[in-house]
């Protein structure tokens, strides 16, 4: 699997409808909740704004990542998905301080964004949240933050094999141990917890648990993406039966297995066909429009 994921030709995804354009991105700076942060925008290279932004969070389980590491995901996302704008924003990381400071920076971004529409070459149509892994969990977290601070209005979520469960208590988690190739990810998962959440009761807070949040009505569409060999899989697709039985109009899909052992894995597998034309279909059924390319 390469890193910069497949061509959105081959996926069956290229084009918006009015032929193929040229991808372009540059570093920006957003504000985040106490202080700038590093950001970078993906657009295509066309007259007017567009009416789609995605924001995007990085994984890194809290502690780690950057926006590197996402990129070839993320331009493989906007060919896949129309040319949307695509923000990707970084966030303080755990060793800088735990949290809230991840989330209180997620939404201050989506505030940022909804405010700076000519900056970013978009409309202000519609605004969607996004995220992989820790990435994963602060995005649903930004999307309950906007709902219960009554802005920014969000369109819809995407969250690809998220973080959201901070006990570990999930079947898939719970089998690691016995699996000693694999083992390694439910240690890193715990490390992680422990640096964003050196606090025990923090834990159970739904801004750090999304999954134990016992308020999930009025959250926007929601996609989520598991796979079936990653630990994170039970905790992902519970949090869409939750959302579910709250109202919350959610598609869930589990992908093939990849191997998530590998460093850079989760982005790797989010570039391939079947997610990209998950999250295509998804974008575009939120307008009702058939997905780009079909």
């Amino acid at each position: 699997m390469s890193t910069g994921g497949v061509d959105a030709k081959q996926a069956g995804l290229a084009g918006d409808g009015d032929g193929e354009h040229e991808l372009e991105s540059r570093e920006l700076e957003v504000a985040g909740f106490e202080g700038p942060l590093a950001g970078r925008l993906y657009r295509a290279v066309v007259d007017g704004r567009r009416d789609l932004l995605i924001v995007f969070f990085h994984g890194g389980g809290f502690v780690d990542g950057d926006l590197d590491e996402a990129d070839g995901f993320l331009r493989s996302l906007a060919v896949a998905s129309g040319y949307p704008v695509v923000l990707s924003s970084t966030y303080t990381l755990a060793p800088v301080k735990p949290f809230p400071a991840a989330v209180e920076d997620a939404h201050a971004v989506l505030a940022w964004a909804s405010r700076n529409k000519a900056k970013l070459g978009w409309t202000g149509k519609r605004m969607l949240v996004a995220g992989i892994e820790a990435g994963g969990n602060i995005a649903a977290v930004a999307a309950m933050m906007a709902r219960d601070r009554g802005a920014p209005r969000l369109a819809g979520q995407i969250l690809i094999m998220p973080m959201l469960d901070p006990g570990l208590s999930s079947c898939s988690m719970r089998e690691l141990p016995s699996c000693p190739d694999k083992a390694r990810l439910a240690d890193e998962c715990a490390a992680a917890y422990r640096g964003y959440l050196p606090h025990a009761a923090d834990r159970s807070h739904p801004y750090a648990s999304p999954l134990q949040s016992s308020r999930l009505k009025n959250l926007p569409p929601t996609l989520i993406l598991s796979t079936d060999d990653d630990p994170l899989r039970d905790e992902a697709e519970a949090y869409a039966a939750r959302l579910i039985a709250a109202g919350v109009p959610t598609t869930v899909r589990r992908l093939p297995a990849a191997q998530l052992q590998e460093p850079n894995a989760r982005n790797e597998c989010a570039c391939t066909g079947h997610a990209l034309y998950e999250i295509a279909n998804f974008i575009a059924g939120l307008d009702g429009q058939p997905p780009p390319g079909r």
